[in-house]
């Protein structure tokens, strides 16, 4: 088969049997084991002879802080130097059940020995740089192809309301206002959800010189997200996807999970619990209770059943029709973009409201009579979280000034007629909506959590208006000004991309 592209797949276990913390919670949760395998998937395409290359590196973690991206790339340069430091992508699916990786105390507040969080980095940094560079070394000729479909994966998280819900709701986590993250459903003021749901999805898949599958890019809008808050390390419903697509197209072809736009999407559907639990039950027979620490289990468990079922259905029809148009060369482009985007600044009445919280809290500090030592370690690793949540705030709001800006690294990505273009952010839906419906590619992948930091939520005009978690002081470093900058710089690479690749 003629072609010039180069296609290697990498993959590294960094699942641990140590007793390590879980983050992604308000409350300190200790692993008790491992539900299923967490792992760094690589891909590396290379161009060939007069074109560029790029390896993605998908892995099951919660956020890519900065520290750790340069860690990964200095021990990929460590490992295999060849390799352009500047054409690693890294993303993560956003799951809430994997080892921290940054430092933590010896002892949980309940007294249990901890596995420290450094040594946790140490490997799982290791890990990530091997897949990669076995990524890299396993470039062989081969193909890819791409399409879209379908899969009822997201719902939009933020339920709306007739009134100002904060009158309701004084949760000192998050200034309420006309929307809630996760809020009530079954309330007389419920309106309906801020945002529809994106239930695209799309894929890239790539094939040996002879046609045979070798490994999917499933790109999907919506966190990992369904079992969060259990106590067992975890993919989530990825573990799920991957253990469905080893019997639907082969245990050796690689699955690379992408995380598209999805700060206001999650796996839950907020006003159909009790149907939904039904379901389980008769559909996968779920009524055992599963002591991994969190509510919940079956229906969560169900959840991840069904995503996955959807994903693979999806993924069998896309191959079924993508692979008609199977292509073996294609111009490889990438674009690394360092950009300032607007900060999103704290108002005088928001640092008013945080030291309210802050004085209030100071007259009820939790106490561990009368409950467990376990009850006692979510409850005062929970109270410190919002204190210091609301803390920095005031501090922050001293030291801003009008015209601040955040830094933001970006990828942009042509791989012939399709693209991808990646941000650091929780990206609310309509930011990936406003990219994809004005790039001049055939498809375009939109990436979030994508190693350059983590950069908070990034909400919209809407959602602040609404204010609510994700939408609040707290959660975003860049305003919904800064939302459209992102939006008008990736689209302006975009473009240059796009005349690059079909010029002449």
């Amino acid at each position: 088969m003629n072609g010039n592209l180069l296609i290697g797949w990498g993959r590294t276990d960094y699942s641990t049997t140590e007793q390590v913390v879980i983050p992604g919670q308000m409350y300190m949760r200790v692993s008790e084991g491992i539900m299923d395998p967490l792992y760094a998937t690589a891909l590396c395409i290379d161009g060939g002879a007069g074109e560029d290359l790029f390896i993605f590196c998908s892995c099951d973690l919660g956020n890519f802080p900065s520290h750790i991206v340069e860690e990964v790339l200095d021990k990929v340069a460590e490992l295999k130097p060849e390799i352009p430091r500047d054409r690693i992508i890294l993303n993560c699916t956003h799951t809430h059940t994997v080892p921290a990786i940054y430092a933590t105390p010896e002892y949980s507040e309940d007294g249990r020995k901890l596995y420290p969080g450094t040594e946790s980095r140490k490997f799982t940094v290791q890990k990530i740089a091997e897949a990669i560079r076995e990524a890299y070394e396993n470039r062989k000729p081969g193909g890819y192809a791409f399409g879209y479909g379908y899969a009822v994966v997201a719902q939009s998280r933020r339920s709306t309301y007739s009134e100002d819900m904060s009158v309701y709701d004084k949760n000192p986590v998050s200034p309420n206002g006309h929307a809630i993250m996760y809020g009530r459903t079954n309330r007389p003021e419920f309106i309906g959800y801020e945002a529809g749901a994106d239930h695209f999805l799309n894929a890239l898949y790539t094939v040996d010189e002879t046609g045979k599958l070798t490994g999917i890019v499933v790109n999907v809008p919506c966190p990992s997200q369904t079992s969060e808050t259990f106590s067992v390390l975890s993919a989530d419903y990825w573990g799920d996807v991957r253990k469905q697509a080893a019997e639907a197209f082969g245990p050796d072809v690689y699955i690379l999970p992408q995380c598209a736009a999805a700060g206001d999407l999650s796996p839950r559907i907020l006003h159909y619990c009790d149907a939904q639990k039904r379901r389980f039950k008769l559909k996968y027979d779920l009524d055992v209770e599963i002591t991994v620490g969190a509510r919940d289990h079956n229906k969560a468990i169900g959840e991840r059943y069904d995503i996955a079922e959807r994903i693979i259905a999806g993924l069998k029809e896309i191959y079924g029709w993508a692979k008609k148009d199977l292509r073996y060369s294609a111009p490889v482009r990438v674009r690394k973009l360092d950009l300032e985007l607007s900060a999103r600044l704290v108002t005088e009445e928001e640092c008013r409201w945080c030291e309210k919280n802050l004085e209030k809290m100071k007259n009820d500090l939790p106490s561990p009579e009368n409950v467990t030592p376990e009850e006692y370690m979510k409850i005062k690793t929970q109270y410190d979280s919002i204190y210091n949540r609301n803390k920095w705030i005031p501090e922050k709001y001293k030291a801003q000034h009008e015209g601040d800006t955040r830094p933001s690294k970006v990828f942009t990505v042509a791989l012939g007629e399709i693209a991808f273009a990646t941000n650091r952010y929780e990206l609310y839906m309509d930011y990936m909506h406003r990219i994809q419906a004005r790039s001049p590619f055939l498809q375009t992948f939109v990436v979030q959590l994508s190693g350059d930091d983590y950069g908070h939520y990034l909400a919209t005009e809407r959602g602040v208006k609404n204010r609510g978690y994700s939408a609040s002081l707290f959660d975003n470093q860049v305003s919904p000004e800064g939302g459209q900058q992102l939006v008008e710089a990736t689209l302006t690479s975009l473009n240059e991309l796009y005349e690059e690749t079909n010029r002449g």
